[in-house]
């Protein structure tokens, strides 16, 4: 499956959602302009991901950094980053 695959699961691809949202918030800074953006949407998006992931993979870190594609080290230090703690999860 590819990140635009949306044939498995019937629904738009992720990236509909994400162009929606970024749509949503344009609209409610009313004119304003946005800053560090990038930073913003990583920070909002990878914590969620993070979660999502190590609870699909039972706390294993080293499977759930196999299902995002990094290293287990890069995993661990993200997860620090964002102060994500799974109980039991295999380190």
């Amino acid at each position: 499956m590819t990140q635009d695959d949306d044939s498995l699961t019937g629904h738009e691809p992720l990236k509909h959602y994400v162009s929606s949202c970024l749509d949503s918030y344009f609209k409610a800074l009313n004119g304003h302009q946005p800053n560090d953006l990038y930073r913003l949407v990583i920070n909002q998006v990878e914590g969620p991901l993070l979660e999502t992931v190590m609870r699909y993979s039972g706390g294993n870190q080293s499977r759930a950094a196999q299902i995002l594609g990094i290293n287990r080290a890069t995993l661990r230090k993200k997860l620090r980053f964002h102060q994500i703690e799974m109980p039991g999860a295999e380190h």
